[in-house]
């Protein structure tokens, strides 16, 4: 039986770990204020705008992401049926930045938000939000081992891995708002490109960005990760079933 159906196991210490990230997270906030600007995304709330007039929006966004969000380059993400609130305050992020910040000197995307209003985000977000993903690839050899599984479902406590469903859902379907708004920026990781995802928590592990709450919490989880760790986890849920749009 797939651990995502007996999610509800474990769930005080899956709680108690997330729980003890965003206290974590609570805590280096005032430090990293002094240091520079970030965005407290702990107490947002749901975005609202219009889908439709999002898919006007999108011209710049089809070349890497498609025209529905599904991504034929690995290296880019899928952004369909992704969390609208996250991908909003992604979007916003890249349009705050100052475009020679080194945290996002390789992206595009500075660039191609710098002329949508903030109105526009929000309906481009909602826009890629209520668009259906893709079947997942095959599964491969690291996919099946079961260790991303494990990591996501159950973390690993000998080496300080929390498990990831804490935050982004017991079926990675993004963060369970059920418990609160400090989840809605928590995105869904089910069916994203294994590449991306390599390639944001080595990021992360690295420290960047540094623009959010949300990644200062990521910092810590993903140095309690190596690189077996990260692939594997990538691999995993990169072949989950896609997620119904809403």
């Amino acid at each position: 039986m797939n651990s995502l159906s007996r999610q509800h196991r474990g769930d005080g210490p899956r709680l108690a770990a997330s729980i003890g990230y965003w206290l974590l997270a609570a805590a280096l906030l005032p430090a990293v204020a002094s240091a520079g600007s970030y965005v407290d995304l702990r107490r947002v709330e749901p975005i609202r705008g219009d889908s439709a007039a999002g898919a006007t929006k999108i011209t710049a966004c089809v070349a890497c992401h498609g025209p529905s969000g599904n991504s034929i380059v690995a290296q880019f993400p899928n952004l369909a049926s992704q969390r609208a609130d996250y991908l909003y305050h992604r979007l916003a992020a890249f349009k705050a930045v100052n475009p020679k910040d080194p945290d996002y000197a390789s992206s595009p995307m500075p660039a191609q938000v710098q002329n949508l209003s903030d109105q526009d985000l929000r309906n481009i977000a909602l826009y890629f939000a209520a668009q259906a993903q893709v079947p997942p690839v095959p599964p491969s050899a690291a996919a099946v081992d079961g260790r991303g599984e494990a990591l996501y479902s159950r973390g690993n406590p000998a080496r300080g891995v929390p498990p990831c469903q804490g935050c982004h859902g017991a079926g990675a379907l993004g963060g369970p708002v059920e418990r609160g708004n400090q989840y809605l920026a928590y995105p869904l990781l089910r069916g994203q490109h294994a590449a991306y995802l390599v390639s944001r928590l080595t990021n992360f592990r690295k420290g960047l960005p540094n623009g959010s709450s949300n990644d200062f919490v990521m910092h810590g989880v993903a140095r309690t990760l190596d690189d077996g760790s990260i692939q594997s986890l990538a691999a995993w849920l990169e072949t989950l079933p896609p997620a119904i749009a809403k």
